[in-house]
């Protein structure tokens, strides 16, 4: 199984794929959320996910800052975990039926994307730090500590929002 590319003989060049990857994630997310946010039915998910959406066009913008300052351009690499990830989410909505039991689904689905980013920001943070990119280090801690934020918030909602689908069953 092939998890990365081929002729990356450098961390530099590690770094700027798995930085190629967070942008193509971060582009299918914001493509994503938007039918999260319709298809939820509790306001407090909503206001999260929307509140999300922003921040997570501020990643999209940050990454391309990176990727301008350390490889001279923005590409993406198609992020094939996420896409799967997202993929998963759409069937969660598209196959409940009941609106408490979608609203459990979609946290649930979102927590498992922002787990995947957060390992990949904590990932490619250190990497900056030891290519002595201490900017970039700092905006991909920021955004780390945003993915972290989110899934905090979409724990709390959980609490309530399971047992409400629960209650539904």
């Amino acid at each position: 199984m092939k998890f990365i590319s081929a002729n990356l003989n450098s961390l530099r060049k590690l770094y700027i794929d798995q930085l190629e990857h967070l942008h193509s994630a971060e582009t299918q997310i914001t493509k994503a959320l938007p039918k999260m946010i319709d298809k939820s039915s509790d306001p407090q998910l909503k206001q999260a996910l929307e509140t999300h959406l922003q921040e997570t066009r501020g990643h999209v913008t940050r990454l391309e800052q990176i990727l301008r300052e350390c490889a001279g351009r923005v590409d993406s690499k198609k992020g094939k975990g996420i896409a799967a990830l997202i993929t998963e989410g759409e069937d969660v909505i598209t196959d409940t039926v009941d609106e408490a039991v979608q609203d459990a689904g979609i946290i649930a689905a979102a927590q498992k994307v922002e787990h995947y980013e957060m390992a990949a920001y904590g990932t490619v943070r250190t990497f900056a730090e030891i290519l002595g990119e201490t900017q970039q280090a700092n905006l991909l801690q920021k955004t780390l500590e945003e993915e972290k934020h989110a899934d905090s918030v979409l724990t709390q909602i959980a609490d309530s929002a399971n047992t409400r689908a629960d209650k539904a069953a």
